[in-house]
């Protein structure tokens, strides 16, 4: 399935795409509506059809297809390390003039070059369009700056107002990714007439791996009509495999995926990648596997629609930016959990030096202070310390004598139902007792969090996930119901989260000093813990927020750079010192127009920094 997307030799036909020899620029592929889009096929005279033809063919050297200030731009950007910077390229063709956002991106065998036509009137056509795309994007990026923090909720909510805002689609979405990888669509604005998608869930294989694995290198992908046909790439004889158009910005949809759409009642997409930093615990891995897929902001529209590509690229920019805002969100909400935990177990530990282990269940606070539940227990040399919603005592010495059964190796289980981990007495527990969290503490001892069982409703979009289901690699079926239901979720509760299970686990380490196993006569010994070096440290949020969005900036791939009013230099990250060779101690305080600018160029970047600054 992932080879037939990035190899699939079919492109959407609102623009043409040329590949060629990065040193020659000899075309070794082109699509084959590229004749007609780039005005080489012959018009009115039947005579000179076969002579115009071969004007475009493999071998043709591509620079002779456009003017020549085109063609110097092309190998102006065929040279650039980073040659993603230099899109969207305007071009001319040499024939008829006629306008294209050329996209460039570097493959296996050469360079493919994705034309996309300039429509008449396009706002975007002129530098000064692309400079006011950016401003859009800014605009919004101030919105999401600027609202109050720790309401994940109203982040999305903006940033959906706000793509719609900048694009014009019909129906915009927040689709976040689980954590057995199904979605849910958190945040949506759409046409009044449109049936609601928000709140509902949609299975992990609606968008298989392969389709994840693509948002990560390509994190805005847009199609125009999933109804049209689409057109075929031809390549030269020379080549082993079918050309890689993953990059490409034409790249069709798979037949799947267009029918996916056409059933869902969606002619035309954009949908952009929400990025966030993944596990970054895990020592030796690069930045990029450190990484990882969120969720995606999901655009539809019930026609045909194209978005030029600089508005896609503020877009791109907007997400970036909406990323980094989660990502702080997520971090403090993490930090603020993490804080309460810390100051809990100091509290508790505070107990075992007063000589009181048991105080963690007879006095204030205790362990269920230190995770969310509804009781709490202590099982101790055949006895119980119950807390708030439990099993009875003969329950709880059962589920003890159940996990040195059957979980005897394990130092504790955590469970959203007991029923599904296999405790043949769950259903004698009820309602009141659903989910169990566990930890050892002894040989034969142990302590437990209960949880409660709760309805939950969930909305399915038409097909219900199931955590084994996983993606066929040969073959993909589309869905063709999209009718909402209702599942009610029973004899659950709330699962634990992973800082929850790290707060127990923390704790369990500490009790086992404290906690030893009772001998054959039946005396209990305790042994306290030296824990007068434990001091709970102070959080400073706002710091570590700072910290991150400069560390970001700094290592950020793509150059960045920051300008006061004046249009002096007062910010120049590691990439544009790396690419100029200007280091950051020279650089700042220059002037951008007067001081690093060619001369050629002064003009066009004093008005683009006018417009910017007005």
């Amino acid at each position: 399935y992932l080879s037939r997307i990035q190899r699939g030799g079919i492109i959407q036909p609102f623009g043409c795409v040329l590949a060629v020899e990065e040193t020659t620029f000899r075309i070794i592929a082109y699509s084959e509506n590229a004749v007609e889009m780039l005005d080489l096929a012959p018009q009115s005279v039947p005579s000179m059809e076969q002579s115009q033809q071969e004007v475009l063919t493999i071998g043709t050297d591509v620079r002779t297809l456009f003017t020549a200030a085109s063609s110097h731009s092309l190998e102006k950007a065929a040279v650039a390390q980073e040659i993603s910077l230099m899109n969207p390229i305007c071009v001319h063709c040499k024939n008829s003039r006629k306008p294209f956002y050329a996209i460039v991106h570097r493959i296996d065998v050469g360079m493919v070059i994705d034309l996309e036509p300039l429509r008449t009137g396009d706002a975007f056509m002129s530098a000064a369009g692309a400079v006011q795309s950016q401003k859009l994007a800014v605009r919004a990026i101030s919105r999401l700056q600027s609202l109050p923090c720790g309401d994940i909720g109203l982040l999305c909510d903006t940033v959906v107002e706000n793509v719609r805002e900048l694009t014009g689609y019909d129906r915009v979405m927040v689709y976040k990714f689980h954590e057995d990888e199904h979605g849910e669509v958190v945040s949506e604005i759409r046409r009044s007439d449109l049936e609601p998608y928000l709140g509902l869930h949609y299975p992990a294989t609606d968008i298989p791996q392969a389709s994840r694995f693509l948002f990560m290198q390509n994190r805005v992908r847009m199609i125009c009509d999933c109804m049209a046909t689409p057109v075929k790439v031809i390549q030269s004889e020379e080549l082993m495999q079918p050309l890689c158009l993953v990059g490409s910005t034409l790249r069709a949809p798979h037949g799947c995926h267009a029918q996916y759409m056409a059933n869902m009642g969606s002619i035309a997409s954009l949908v952009m990648a929400v990025i966030i930093n993944g596990n970054d615990d895990e020592g030796g891995g690069s930045a990029r596997n450190s990484m990882k897929l969120w969720g995606l902001v999901v655009c539809h529209h019930t026609s045909p629609r194209a978005v030029p590509f600089p508005l896609r690229y503020a877009c791109e920019f907007l997400m970036q930016a909406f990323g980094l805002q989660l990502n702080m969100e997520l971090q403090l909400a993490a930090q603020l959990t993490e804080k309460h935990i810390l100051r809990t177990q100091t509290l508790l530990c505070d107990m075992l030096l007063r000589d009181a282990p048991m105080g963690i269940v007879t006095q204030s606070p205790s362990i269920m202070d230190l995770v969310k539940c509804d009781g709490a227990a202590l099982y101790y040399g055949g006895k119980c310390w119950m807390l708030g919603v439990t099993p009875t005592e003969a329950q709880i010495k059962d589920i003890a004598d159940w996990l040195l059964e059957h979980h005897g190796d394990s130092t504790g289980l955590s469970t959203d139902s007991l029923a599904d981990a296999g405790y043949p007495g769950a259903a004698s527990l009820g309602d009141a007792v659903c989910g169990m969290a566990s930890a050892r503490i002894t040989s034969k001892d142990f302590l437990f969090w209960f949880r409660s069982h709760t309805a939950k409703e969930m909305k399915w979009g038409g097909a219900k996930h199931h955590p084994d289901d996983k993606d066929d690699g040969r073959r993909m079926h589309p869905r063709s119901s999209f009718k909402a239901f209702l599942e009610v979720v029973k004899r659950r509760s709330l699962p634990w989260d992973n800082v929850e299970i790290d707060a127990i686990h923390s704790l369990q380490l500490i009790l086992r000093g404290s906690f030893q196993d009772i001998d054959d006569s039946g005396t209990k010994t305790m042994v306290h813990s030296q824990l007068n070096d434990l001091r709970l440290q102070g959080i400073d949020e706002l710091s570590s927020v700072a910290s991150e969005m400069v560390r970001l900036i700094e290592t950020a791939t793509a150059p960045i750079l920051a300008v006061d009013y004046n249009g002096l230099v007062n910010g120049w990250n590691a990439k544009v010192a790396e690419l100029t060779g200007l280091p950051v101690g020279e650089a700042m305080g220059m002037s951008l127009v007067q001081d690093l600018v060619f001369k050629e160029s002064v003009e066009r970047v004093e008005k683009m920094l006018y417009n910017a600054l007005r």
